[in-house]
């Protein structure tokens, strides 16, 4: 999937009185500061220093808090069905039983580690290129991924049929720089990875000598794989992931593996061709097969299954893996409270089950109808928008307004949820139950493959706070819980629903035309569609945003990475001036409506950016601010908001800036 934006959300407490052309406001430093230098501080500032990050978090924002209040729903839920009644529904059932084996600490306790000794003993066992292929099936197909992972897509050059697909997979680390970066932090993760490991061993009860020699043998390992991994940046670009392939030349590329045994054992549907996102990535695992011993891999293949399980594990092994991955990566000072665990982890496994009675609770049947017609709204701005620009060619523009006329849009909620019926869910094991789950959910994934493609799935469960484009579907997708107040709310007036979850309803449309989501047709095939003068004209417009964002300092030491948010940035942009087109229009039907103020005197245009910089509002620890700025490919709160406004002269008139000013970019950047 290409194109999913963060969650981010409306805060509607707001600074005080301030008029057009208004210098400042107060911050948290106690001063002033205008909206023209720092918008963000102008419209976050308040906020940032009222709601400092909680030691369980690595960040805060108002993402957040919508979050905490969609899981407390998910726990009440659970709670109901979680109490063994004669008369529970097949669906209560499933997420009860579910949340009562991960609730069991007793039970988790008792079993120990003891649930992964059949799949410890596979491994143990292996001698020779077949056994240690089975044991790569064995957990592939319980979706724990070792050297790649084995799925399904849409065929980018026929998106209505599925077709299998390839990808890298299997590192310790979020990403491929984090073990080649030579700086003090990089190295020291290293380091503390390989003591995590070790630890772990130790817990599962290899002597400390061996569990430390082991840890030392899967970060070379993980290093050796990594050398040919895609850096993020590259895996989100369709045209660099996308290596239509036989399996003889798959074969090819990998002589040292039997990928006919391995197909036919992972009990996917026949096929002649598939994806690999990065033939070169294959090659360089196919090495490491080939040059490592039989030990060195099955100690491989030991964490992957013992990393995958450790939070269904006993409290030592989770505290262990806390330690690494919340406290030394992300800067988390304590683990989240247990049933806050449980619950996220039954919305990851049970999510179409769980989500049902989230959705009926949460968003209404009055709710998705101002959704589509807020959508529709925003459709006509984005229409317009490309009738206007003057870059682009009639005939690249006839292209661009046909995609945008077969667009699909779901909203809230599945029209047909997954049935979880045929998995075997067992009050007192929770590991058995999330490794059953997960193999469902992989079995499901390969199921595909040569099938129509379902246009009406989703890729996230309903009390998702998020929302994503996805090109091969040509679809723009908001799940129940992203429409949540104060991001979206039926009482909420035209300006800060549009500053709201009208700006991210421009986002994900804008996706559609980014620099990803431009490469695919209206019928979601990966073509070129462009002429080449307009293909240059669009280049030529994104390289100031490549510019722009990566003049940054997203994180200590850090610029941004302008070619890896690019396609954020450019939805961002776009989805503001959709968002505010729409707004122009609606005020126009209603008299004298732009002459109406609220009580902290803001007009609708500065309501509409105030809605707009309020749901970006975030605190990060240091930590979280790098591992975002290496791996992720949206821009940080703060620059999502002041990279966007000061490319704006509406924003610029809304709050009466000048020249020379920080938020007056010059020249301003625009595509859409």
């Amino acid at each position: 999937m290409i194109s999913k934006n963060l969650p981010f959300l409306l805060l509607l407490s707001f600074p005080a009185v301030a008029q057009v052309g208004a210098k400042a406001a107060p911050n948290s430093s106690g001063g002033g500061i205008s909206p023209c230098q720092d918008f963000y501080q102008y419209a976050c500032g308040n906020w940032m220093a009222g709601n400092p990050i909680p030691k369980e978090e690595a960040s805060w924002g108002r993402f957040n808090e919508i979050r905490e209040r969609n899981i407390n729903s998910l726990r009440d839920i659970l709670e109901n069905a979680r109490a063994p009644k004669p008369d529970r529904s097949a669906i209560n059932r499933e997420i009860g039983d579910y949340y009562a084996s991960c609730m069991d600490t007793a039970a988790i306790e008792r079993r120990g580690a003891s649930g992964l000794d059949k799949d410890m003993a596979l491994i143990a066992a292996v001698d020779s290129p077949k056994s240690m292929l089975a044991a790569i099936v064995r957990l592939h197909r319980k979706a724990i991924y070792a050297f790649w992972a084995f799925s399904s897509q849409p065929d980018f050059e026929n998106s209505k049929v599925a077709l299998a697909d390839v990808s890298q997979a299997g590192l310790s680390l979020p990403g491929r720089s984090y073990y080649f970066r030579q700086d003090e932090r990089s190295a020291m993760l290293r380091r503390k990875l390989k003591e995590h490991i070790s630890v772990m061993f130790a817990l599962l009860g290899d002597p400390p000598e061996r569990a430390s020699a082991q840890a030392g043998v899967i970060l070379k390992l993980e290093t050796q794989i990594a050398q040919n991994a895609l850096e993020r940046q590259d895996q989100i670009d369709p045209k660099k992931t996308s290596h239509k392939l036989t399996v003889d030349r798959l074969a090819a590329l990998m002589p040292h593996f039997d990928w006919a045994a391995y197909l036919q054992a992972m009990q996917s549907p026949d096929f002649r061709d598939l994806n690999v996102r990065s033939p070169e990535y294959l090659q360089g695992v196919d090495g490491v097969l080939a040059n490592s011993s039989l030990d060195d891999l099955k100690t491989y293949l030991r964490w992957r299954l013992l990393t995958n399980a450790a939070y269904t594990l006993p409290e030592n092994f989770v505290n262990a893996e806390f330690d690494f991955y919340g406290k030394t990566l992300s800067g988390v000072e304590v683990l989240k409270p247990r049933s806050w665990r449980c619950a996220t982890s039954a919305d990851a496994h049970l999510g179409e089950a769980l989500g049902q009675e989230f959705a009926a609770r949460s968003f209404g049947a009055a709710g998705k109808e101002k959704m589509k017609a807020l959508v529709h709204e925003l459709e006509i701005s984005l229409e317009q928008d490309i009738r206007e620009v003057s870059w682009m060619s009639d005939a690249t523009r006839s292209q661009a307004l046909a995609k945008l006329k077969k667009l699909t849009r779901k909203i809230g909620y599945p029209e047909r949820w997954i049935d979880y019926s045929s998995v075997k869910i067992a009050r007192d094991d929770y590991l058995g139950n999330a490794q059953r789950l997960s193999a469902f959910l992989d079995a499901r994934e390969l199921a595909k493959i040569g099938k129509p493609v379902d246009a009406g799935e989703w890729d996230m469960t309903p009390p998702t706070v998020n929302a994503y484009y996805e090109p091969p579907t040509n679809s723009i997708n908001f799940p129940a819980g992203m429409l949540q107040p104060p991001l979206f709310s039926l009482t909420a007036d035209d300006a800060r629903n549009l500053g709201g979850i009208g700006i991210v309803i421009g986002h994900e449309l804008t996706h559609g035309y980014d620099n990803n989501g431009r490469r695919f047709d209206a019928d979601g095939n990966l073509r070129d569609w462009w002429t080449a003068a307009d293909d240059q004209g669009f280049q030529d417009r994104a390289q100031c945003f490549i510019d722009e964002y990566g003049s940054f300092d997203f994180a200590p030491g850090l610029k941004g990475n302008g070619q890896l948010t690019l396609g954020e940035n450019i939805a961002d942009n776009g989805g503001m001036r959709i968002a505010y087109r729409t707004l122009q229009r609606l005020l126009a039907r209603t008299p004298n409506a732009r002459e109406q103020r609220d009580a902290n005197g803001f007009t609708p245009e500065q309501r509409f950016f105030m809605a707009f910089g309020q749901s970006r509002c975030q605190n990060l620890r240091d930590e979280a601010a790098r591992n975002l700025t290496l791996t992720n490919e949206h821009s940080l709160g703060r620059w999502r908001v002041n990279g966007t406004v000061q490319n704006m002269t509406e924003f610029q008139e809304a709050f009466g800036c000048s020249a020379g000013q920080a938020m007056v970019r010059a020249p301003a950047c625009r595509v859409w």
